[in-house]
């Protein structure tokens, strides 16, 4: 069955919007995990809107699944990742005007850059990904610099199906995912998808083989407001397993 990680990035931002204490992610990831999520996942911007530095520490002391951190390529919080070694890290594009990741990592144009930040993450004993477009060409320099990992970025795909799932864009991005999948799998490649990922679109893209992890936290946090933060996570790992292929 294709795994769950919850972002929970959302339930830091509505405490950051009054500089409260509450509330709190290190609870928040706790019933994330009571309900059935495999990991936790967490960006630590450079600009630190959300997510902070002590958050990413009391992560790695409490979490009994796995911590997941997405990170730009930047020094100061490459030395974090090395410090708290989670579990697995994502590099990912960022830019401070963004209201969040609007793309894939180019490492096609970074391989040099980034093939060293790998090597580091990876002596460290921590899995990397690299959080790109479904382009076959990024997913062979992925294998190029050593990463183990790719994550696809479904933001188009999202964006399409809610356009109409037959329209012309639709069918191309849901056809660029399958092969970048398929080329992801034969490098020897774990393969994750997120971004945009949602209650009513998981389905066509739960039909990936390969798939190994969906990451999804906006959906699952919008949710919760009305039903409870385990009932979003138990209700999408419910489809996530109702739709995955038969392993």
């Amino acid at each position: 069955m294709i795994k769950l990680g919850v972002n929970i990035d959302h339930v830091a931002t509505i405490r950051q919007a009054r500089k409260e204490d509450f509330p709190s992610v290190i609870e928040a990831a706790a019933l994330c995990e009571k309900a059935g999520a495999d990991s936790i996942t967490v960006h630590l911007r450079e600009d630190r809107r959300h997510i902070q530095d002590k958050d990413v520490y009391g992560l790695r002391k409490s979490l009994k699944t796995k911590l997941n951190l997405e990170m730009a390529a930047n020094e100061e919080i490459a030395a974090i990742a090395l410090d708290v070694k989670p579990d697995y890290v994502c590099l990912v594009p960022e830019k401070r005007q963004e209201l969040t990741t609007e793309g894939g990592l180019d490492v096609c144009a970074q391989k040099e850059k980034l093939s060293q930040v790998v090597k580091r993450l990876k002596h460290a004993g921590i899995i990397v990904s690299m959080f790109i477009d479904a382009d076959i060409e990024q997913v062979k320099a992925c294998g190029d610099i050593g990463a183990d990992c790719i994550e696809i970025h479904t933001g188009k795909y999202a964006r399409y199906f809610k356009e109409g799932i037959f329209s012309k864009e639709f069918e191309l991005e849901n056809k660029r995912i399958f092969e970048a999948s398929s080329e992801a799998f034969s490098k020897g490649l774990v393969l994750n998808a997120g971004h945009g990922l949602d209650y009513d679109n998981i389905e066509k893209i739960c039909k990936i083989n390969a798939m190994n992890e969906f990451n999804i936290g906006f959906a699952i946090i919008a949710k919760a407001l009305f039903c409870g933060i385990e009932k979003a996570v138990k209700d999408m790992k419910d489809l996530i397993n109702k739709f995955s292929p038969e392993k």
